[in-house]
């Protein structure tokens, strides 16, 4: 018999002697279960469930996780809306495929496959490897939200996440270190077995993010948590997604129209140069050149692509127009020219005129007049 299935009959053994419900029997018994933190980490984590972004992460090869799921979704990009689960995979799988980047043709069912076996190891142990971007933060967020709606009580959640690495000038990612390097990251600070306060605050944080107006993006931008450590830096960095007072630009936009203004000659460098002025980077190539495949096929174009008439890649030579350069200073606003149709979580930013904006000078979205 499996542990988890020896579980379950623990929990209706007890349901039948006591008459409590399976939630609260479960509850009560997952509460008396010994820390499995005081056991040597080859030990509990090998019964665990971890959970990381991607496979570019060698976790298998560090002996400490047999059970790996890969929570793949880019969710700082389209629609993220308030809805039920089944409809939200839907609504992100036609998203991905719509734009292109569903390359292994699974739609939709590779959110059921991955919702169905975090949920499985409900009466389990977690391990969540992440990192301190705000494509992982998004993500670990999310997670949360679905443990806790599980039931899952926090301290069988066990978070690793780092920003930063010794000897990695700019650190990128967990795919970055090498099998080695990742079994020593449970030893050391960036390993934290999670309170119900931290369980609570990505809760709330989910909902910010979903919501369909950004009201409460300041106040987990604000937000300071020993755990979850990097939340608030990632929503700041979200907030300024959102058009600009100054010119109607998100900060990605303008970070590539500088560095097309500075002399990057294509794509791909302007991608770099732009990725580089980032504190954390999080911005995948192929989305960045979406949005310059969008400022270049606007109303009125703010860039010039060469070849023309066709998608740009990295190859692809750009410069500012006229427009774009007049933008760039200042002297127009990029949604009053073209307006705008983007998600961000669940707001949906729709013509000339938004609501809210991102005001550089206060650091704050403030609500447009």
């Amino acid at each position: 018999m499996t542990k988890q299935a020896d579980f379950k009959r623990r929990v209706r053994a007890r349901m039948s002697k006591t008459g409590e419900s399976y939630a609260t029997a479960r509850s009560k018994l997952l509460a008396e279960q010994p820390d499995p933190a005081a056991a040597p980490a080859e030990e509990w984590m090998a019964a665990a469930l971890h959970v990381s972004n991607g496979d570019a992460t060698d976790l298998p090869g560090t002996g400490l996780a047999p059970q790996v799921l890969y929570w793949r979704d880019v969710l700082h990009e389209g629609p993220v809306p308030a809805v039920g689960p089944e409809e939200l995979r839907q609504i992100r799988a036609a998203f991905l495929t719509q734009a292109g980047v569903d390359d292994r043709a699974e739609g939709a069912r590779i959110f059921l496959d991955r919702d169905r076996t975090l949920a499985a190891n409900r009466d389990g142990q977690y391990v969540l490897w992440f990192e301190a971007d705000l494509y992982d933060q998004l993500q670990i967020i999310q997670i949360l939200d679905r443990l806790a709606g599980l039931g899952v009580p926090a301290a069988r959640i066990t978070l690793i996440c780092i920003g930063e690495h010794p000897g990695i000038a700019r650190f990128g990612g967990l795919g970055e270190l090498t099998a080695e390097q990742l079994r020593e990251l449970p030893a050391t600070r960036a390993c934290a077995r999670l309170t119900p306060a931290a369980l609570q605050l990505a809760t709330r944080a989910w909902a910010a993010f979903r919501a369909p107006t950004p009201d409460g993006l300041g106040a987990i931008a604000a937000t300071r948590s020993g755990e979850l450590r990097f939340l608030g830096e990632a929503f700041d960095r979200l907030s300024r997604e959102y058009p600009s007072t100054r010119d109607g630009l998100s900060l990605t936009e303008r970070r590539v129209l500088a560095a097309v203004a500075d002399g990057a000659p294509d794509a791909g460098t302007a991608f770099v140069r732009a990725g580089a002025r980032e504190t954390r980077p999080y911005l995948g190539d192929d989305w960045c050149f979406a949005m310059m495949d969008t400022m270049a096929n606007a109303p009125v174009p703010l860039l010039q692509v060469d070849p023309a008439g066709r998608p740009v890649d990295r190859g692809s030579g750009l410069r500012l127009t006229s427009t774009g350069a007049r933008v760039l200073a200042g002297g127009a606003d990029q949604v009053t020219l073209n307006g705008i149709d983007r998600w961000i979580g669940g707001v949906h930013l729709r013509g000339r005129h938004v609501p809210w904006r991102w005001d550089d000078g206060t650091e704050t979205l403030t609500e447009a007049t």
